[in-house]
């Protein structure tokens, strides 16, 4: 009865509990200390120092300092000290290689690792890769207990999962969850090429770099990153998939570093109303908002308002998954895309090049100023002084919003001043003249607009009318 009073959703009453659903226990593991046996013995301390300059002056008395960061000398003059991190690595060859989080070892000068058997060897770093946060070390040892690779793409969200690694540097731990969710991005660090397992298993501070192994032992992540209001685990700690990983480390490897395909374009997720606005029935793929002039998308024929659905006959499902299809390919491979363009399905065959920094698309130049009513927003002309004035590449094309009505159509579709509209409905905007002809395109729709934000360009769907 307290159970009942509790609101426990766990309790049935005496007659109800004759015909409850009841579990299949018969095969369920009654302890992981096997896997945990098995697994564990792959997996490895890193400790990491690195020398830093430090001021002639600690803020407030400096004894904090020297107890967090530790000891290193300090003169009157200023001086350096050491810095300390520590995190996890799995062993994934029996020679030594060792893999890790690229942010555990960032500048280190000297990197120690600790293995199971509680032996301490040097190592020395043989590839990072920051897109990607991942490095691999080397050691001079051999015949050690190596992490068996498991196949991340068939990981299941509802799977079982364990991590482990070194805590806090409280020691080996392991901690059991589920995988709570797949293809995830946070944006907390420097990796552009996110992909990440989510799971609930406890994950703190020392475990990046540790394994996410499966109930057979086999690795399947590379615990990386928590989001956390406290500092310590809430439930949301991400994992390097392996199969990503294992493409990187392989690299690393062979040649210490990373190459990876490039494509040329800017995409975004396709809603319900750019679909709407562009005539698509359903939201499966991802909408081309830019192409860099003279990149392998633009030699193939790309355009921006296409809709990319596939690649080499894999669904893309959003922007992550293109943006790592593509970086997983090795530059000079000729791929298929399937798109849709003006309702039509048809494929492009681009040849990648190598993935070097960012190219933003050039454009061209604006017009007079005026006010279009059907959007509720106020134009002028982009001139040089204002583009330089906004941040804007020189030669961007299209008209400046000045004002906004907050109650009109291009507020609510989050629309604000500053923001340059480059086209609507495929039509490029040159001056505010141009805005009320490429309205009356719409035919019915509501009007699909491309907007310069912040330097970058982005498809808006407005319902205008």
């Amino acid at each position: 009865m307290i159970l009942a009073a509790a609101g426990c959703r766990g309790y049935y009453p005496a007659e109800q509990r004759q015909n409850a659903p009841r579990a299949n226990l018969s095969n369920a593991p009654l302890s992981y200390a096997n896997v945990v046996q098995y697994a564990a013995s792959a997996v490895v301390t890193v400790r990491a120092e690195k020398r830093v300059q430090t001021p002639t002056q600690y803020p407030f008395g400096g004894g904090f300092l020297r107890q967090l960061f530790g000891g290193g000398s300090l003169g009157p003059g200023g001086g350096t000290e050491e810095e300390r991190s520590l995190g996890s690595g799995v062993i994934v060859k029996a020679d030594g290689h060792i893999l890790t989080n690229d942010h555990v070892i960032d500048g280190a000068q000297d990197i120690k690792v600790d293995l199971s058997n509680r032996q301490t060897y040097s190592a020395k770093v043989v590839g990072v890769d920051a897109p990607s946060d991942l490095a691999v070390l080397k050691i001079s040892a051999g015949g050690l207990p190596v992490s068996t690779l498991g196949d991340s793409d068939k990981v299941r969200v509802g799977d079982i999962c364990l991590a482990i690694g070194n805590p806090l540097g409280v020691g080996e731990t392991v901690t059991s969850g589920i995988i709570s969710a797949k293809g995830r991005t946070t944006g907390l660090s420097n990796g552009s090429f996110e992909d990440f397992l989510q799971t609930d298993a406890p994950i703190n501070r020392g475990n990046s770099g540790g394994a996410l192994v499966n109930t057979t032992g086999a690795l399947i992540g590379i615990n990386s990153q928590i989001i956390s209001t406290t500092g310590g685990s809430i439930g949301l700690g991400f994992a390097i998939p392996s199969n990503m990983a294992k493409v990187v480390m392989d690299q690393l490897i062979r040649s210490g570093k990373v190459t990876r395909g490039h494509l040329g374009t800017t995409v975004q997720s396709l809603t319900s109303d750019l679909a709407q606005s562009l005539g698509i029935q359903n939201t499966q793929g991802v909408l081309v908002s830019s192409v860099e002039p003279g990149s392998p998308a633009d030699k193939a024929g790309l355009k921006a308002g296409d809709v990319i659905t596939a690649m080499n006959g894999r669904k893309i499902e959003d922007p992550n998954t293109l943006r790592n299809e593509v970086a997983n390919t090795s530059p000079g491979a000729t791929v298929a895309l399937t798109i849709i363009r003006d309702g039509k399905q048809m494929e492009l065959r681009p040849t990648l090049s190598e993935s070097s920094a960012n190219a933003t698309p050039q454009r061209g130049r604006g017009g007079p100023a005026a006010v279009t009513g059907k959007l509720g927003v106020a134009v002028e002309p982009l001139t040089a002084d204002l583009a330089s004035e906004l941040g804007l590449k020189p030669g961007t094309t299209g008209v400046v919003i000045t004002n906004i009505d907050p109650a009109g159509a291009a507020a609510n579709a989050g629309l604000q001043p500053g923001e340059v509209i480059v086209q609507i409905n495929h039509q490029p905007i040159r001056s505010a003249s141009d805005v009320g002809p490429a309205l009356a395109k719409a035919n019915g729709r509501p009007s699909l607009l491309l907007v310069n934000r912040g330097g970058q360009p982005l498809f808006v769907s407005v319902g205008a009318g």
